[in-house]
């Protein structure tokens, strides 16, 4: 069951395809369920319902199972999705990591393969997504006319049609743009219908699609505190050109480079890692002892955020000054952000929330210091729920709800 290949930002949904979706939302999250109970949730007559459950039963993505217990007369069939109808493969990249799944029709993990992540974005590592993918499809054992479609989660500001990608520098250095089609090279390749997304917008639609309840309308994913997927009233908020979510503000201009450095920790751009491992290692320099010396075998300048999440857990005090740090300084930015947006959740995830309670606490304590009170006491600020996961989980999202828009 191949789909077609627009997404659903790019397009207003017909009447067909909004009911579509609405009514398999409703029977992924709720099946088995009863026809009556799809009408009373999607609030669609009994008849609609009945019409278009009918017509997935004879296409095979949905299955009729047990009888339901009625109050009185006949009692109601229930119906739920069929798993087997149809696969999505997903495939995304992380901080650390580069992960891919390939699932079923009701995103249960089917296959997996990660892979650790060189710290700079390239082409090849692009290259590298499209052999991951290629590995999933072949050892996962599944008919390749039976995946629906393939959707790839990178960092970056990422045209309308996937035909470039640009990747924001670290501060004071200049941006790079790819002017290669990723959504042409995964199809040549593979000849599946590709839908290319930004990390964090994936990363967000993953953890309310899948984790968190229906009813959650305004919500942020911080993306290892570069950037943020965003929804707003359900619906992921890409902004006029794509690049909305690019948290912080610099310049190539060299009359500003103190401004650069001192604007950092409130505007700038940061690291991934939130400086966490450089603020480890000046604090070694400076004469601190620390497990991570041995860790590293006296290399300093080989620490990651790795090694300091580990010291962390062994209650290291460098370790947990550093993240710390990197905790409060992010709660500032999300301060800034409960106080603009008022969202009900924020999720702290790309990996930086390996870093545990120590960080979560931290931002808690600047949210709570900084926001308004009415925002900050109403937010709930959570550690990601698929981890490393979110953003391959959350670009089949975006492809599983094609596949239910298109039924």
């Amino acid at each position: 069951m191949l789909i077609k290949q627009t997404l659903l930002k790019d397009r207003v949904l017909t009447d067909k395809e909004r009911k579509n979706l609405a009514i398999l939302e409703v029977i992924r999250k709720n099946g088995p369920i009863s026809r009556t109970d799809i009408s009373k949730i999607t609030e669609f007559n009994i008849v609609t319902v009945s019409n278009y459950v009918n017509h997935y039963i004879k296409k095979g993505l949905v299955v009729e199972g047990e009888l339901d217990e009625s109050t009185g007369g006949r009692k109601p069939i229930l119906v739920e999705l069929n798993p087997k109808a149809t696969y999505i493969v997903g495939v995304g990249l992380n901080m650390l990591s580069i992960v891919g799944v390939l699932v079923d029709l009701e995103t249960n993990v089917l296959y997996e393969v990660k892979q650790e992540r060189r710290p700079e974005n390239s082409e090849a590592m692009i290259e590298k997504m499209i052999q991951m993918t290629e590995e999933i499809i072949e050892k996962s054992g599944i008919e390749k006319q039976k995946i629906a479609g393939l959707g790839v989660a990178i960092p970056g500001i990422i045209d309308e049609k996937g035909r470039t990608i640009r990747w924001p520098g670290a501060l004071g250095t200049k941006d790079a743009t790819v002017c290669i089609s990723i959504k042409d090279l995964f199809e040549k390749r593979l000849n599946i219908p590709t839908f290319v997304e930004n990390d964090a917008n994936a990363a967000v639609l993953g953890e309310k699609w899948l984790g968190l309840d229906r009813d959650v309308r305004h919500m942020i994913y911080m993306f290892s505190g570069v950037g943020c997927g965003i929804i707003i009233n359900g619906e992921i908020y890409r902004g006029a050109t794509g690049a909305a979510g690019e948290l912080g503000i610099t310049t190539n201009n060299p009359k500003y480079t103190d401004l650069i450095k001192t604007s950092a920790a409130q505007l700038g751009r940061w690291k991934m890692d939130l400086d966490i491992a450089a603020v480890a290692k000046d604090s070694i320099r400076q004469g601190h002892k620390s497990v991570l010396t041995d860790t590293v075998k006296g290399k300093i300048d080989e620490i990651t955020i790795k090694e300091v999440i580990a010291a962390s857990k062994e209650k290291d005090d460098v370790a947990t000054a550093a993240i710390e740090e990197g905790g409060r300084n992010l709660g500032r930015k999300i301060a800034f952000l409960v106080n603009f947006l008022n969202p009900e959740i924020v999720v702290i995830g790309g990996g930086i929330e390996d870093c545990g309670s120590i960080l979560l606490d931290a931002i808690k304590q600047e949210v709570k210091e900084w926001a308004v009170e009415e925002a900050a006491n109403f937010v709930k600020i959570i550690p990601s729920a698929f981890g490393e996961n979110a953003v391959a989980l959350g670009v089949v999202g975006i492809v599983a709800r094609e596949v239910f828009a298109q039924a």
